[in-house]
């Protein structure tokens, strides 16, 4: 995607993660995917979950571009129905973390350097059987990349990454979580007397 950009700092292409908070409604997910499918972004990972606030969600978003770019995007998203609040999460301290699980092949010859390896690098298992074990973990994607490096030779049969979720450090830069938008109470005629069970 061609934004105008003419070079520095604000053109340096990074992965950059967005908090978007959501109303709990059909069809949001597929309206905020696709507003970055009609700029061709392809997005880095995408998890969702439910907020603190009933009837909100929060999705964390990572996409590759420039500063500029996301400048525009924070403005887009911030505009499409039921979407309540973005932030990009990018420049702020947070804690950034996803969970991942993988399933090594590990003979019994090999099972106890596995689960050695696995506790070293701050993993756990999760699942013993007779030909593979499962180590999951939490941490940076850094860190669940150097994990995945060290299972390799062992042989990963399967895995699974959730996703990068994020939240900004330290009291001081706690964000209030938006509710969701009341609707306004359909209006009842006198000949139509509103028995509380009105749609909005």
């Amino acid at each position: 995607m061609n934004d105008g950009s003419t070079g520095g700092a604000s053109a340096t292409i990074a992965a950059r993660a967005y908090a978007v908070w959501v109303e709990d409604r059909p069809g949001v997910l597929n309206r905020v995917t696709s507003l970055f499918r009609r700029r061709g972004f392809n997005i880095e990972s995408l998890s969702v979950g439910r907020a603190r606030a009933p009837g909100v969600s929060r999705m964390t978003i990572v996409v590759l571009c420039d500063a500029n770019t996301s400048r525009r995007l924070v403005e887009q998203l911030s505009r499409l129905v039921n979407v309540l609040r973005c932030d990009e999460l990018t420049g702020t301290p947070s804690i950034r973390h996803e969970l991942a699980m993988f399933k090594v092949s590990a003979a019994p010859e090999e099972r106890t350097q596995v689960i050695q390896l696995a506790t070293a690098t701050g993993a756990r298992i999760v699942d013993v059987a007779l030909e593979s074990v499962v180590v999951e973990a939490t941490a940076s994607p850094g860190r669940i990349d150097g994990l995945a490096e060290v299972l390799r030779p062992y042989g990963i049969l399967e895995q699974v990454r959730t996703g990068l979720v994020s939240m900004a450090r330290s009291a001081a830069s706690v964000m209030t979580e938006p509710a969701p938008r009341q609707l306004p109470r359909r209006v009842t005629s006198a000949a139509e007397p509103d028995d509380g069970t009105g749609s909005v």
